[in-house]
């Protein structure tokens, strides 16, 4: 079960996601689903098209099941969906 305290060794693909901050003012509000994840890269299908997000430059909410939101800095989840889950995390509130 995905919680805040172990959201990141989940896979993201699925969540429902909302840029609160970001580097380039124009992804801020960018909302949808996760379609795809890479090293550097989110896609987020808006359901008007698919915008790409660039990871270390985002801040974002990822929406949980049982209606839980947790506030993430990109830069924190920089690398491949797979090594990431594999990533020993310190403390996450």
């Amino acid at each position: 079960m995905i919680t805040p305290q172990n959201v990141f060794r989940h896979e993201f693909i699925g969540l429902t996601i909302e840029v609160t901050d970001s580097n380039h003012k124009e992804c801020v509000g960018i909302k949808g689903k996760i379609i795809d994840e890479t090293r550097n890269t989110l896609v987020v299908d808006t359901g008007d098209d698919e915008k790409r997000l660039i990871k270390d430059q985002v801040e974002f909410k990822l929406y949980l099941p049982e209606d839980r939101i947790v506030l993430v800095e990109g830069k924190y989840i920089v690398a491949r969906p797979e090594d990431r889950i594999k990533k020993k995390f310190n403390k996450i509130r």
